[in-house]
């Protein structure tokens, strides 16, 4: 037989994660990102380094788990760093995983290496990160292009997936009235939004900047107020839903 020449890099997998997709889900992040979010809680994850697993190796590790996520209605979510830039491997996972019914989603900000079309055939839910809605603010903030997302999103809307939207909010970034405005019309031009999530700016992974040696350009930014983000939460919601009417 064959053996499979793909290899995936992967930084670690969460048996256990919550917050990740619908249910009790097993979260696979991987390495390697084009972006470098001035607010990045993963750093680590930025470089691609060793190609650890083989597709039916990580398979078959996360399906040990397949009675205990199936019963709470969950699955596998491939997040990172940027899973987009592995989507040859997980293609190959997720074949494994679809003769067993396993339900998958993908976190990312749409920052691939492009020919989404195949990638997203195996995928029940897209998590997309929303970085910033404005171009000149997006390069500041990432340090990237705007344009690979939109081709991300182009496709995206073809695929007829599910989608939850992730906004981190951070203060004097994403924290506005204005900018609440922008968001809003700016997922007008997404299809299938089941969720949106506010995600408070926090200094959880300040440290691993210390560690990696990595200058870190928000280690002055304090920590956004989780009470005025709930409430920027429900003015959004209120302009959300009058475009849905």
């Amino acid at each position: 037989m064959r053996k499979c020449k793909i290899r995936g890099s992967i930084n670690k997998i969460e048996s256990s994660g919550f917050v990740d997709g619908p249910g009790i889900r097993t979260v696979v992040f991987l390495n390697g990102c084009k972006l470098r979010c001035k607010y990045c809680q993963n750093p680590e994850t930025w470089q691609m380094r060793e190609y650890n697993y083989t597709p039916s190796t990580l398979a078959k590790m996360i399906l040990k788990n397949k009675n205990y996520f199936v019963r709470n209605n969950g699955g596998v979510t491939f997040s990172g760093g940027e899973p987009l830039l592995q989507s040859e491997f997980i293609i190959e996972v997720c074949k494994i995983l679809k003769k067993e019914h396993i339900h998958v989603a993908i976190d990312t900000a749409g920052v691939g290496n492009g020919n989404y079309e195949e990638i997203l055939k195996y995928v029940d839910l897209v998590l997309l990160d929303v970085k910033h809605t404005d171009v000149y603010k997006y390069r500041d903030l990432t340090g990237h292009e705007m344009a690979d997302v939109r081709n991300f999103i182009k496709e995206l809307n073809k695929s007829n997936i599910d989608v939850w939207i992730r906004q981190v909010v951070v203060p004097g970034i994403t924290d506005t009235e204005k900018y609440i405005d922008s968001l809003v019309s700016y997922l007008k031009r997404i299809k299938n939004i089941k969720r949106v999530d506010f995600l408070p700016y926090h200094k959880l992974g300040d440290y691993k900047y210390v560690e990696l040696g990595i200058d870190n350009p928000y280690k002055n930014k304090v920590a956004m107020d989780r009470v005025r983000c709930e409430k920027l939460y429900n003015k959004f919601i209120i302009k959300y839903n009058k475009i849905l009417e």
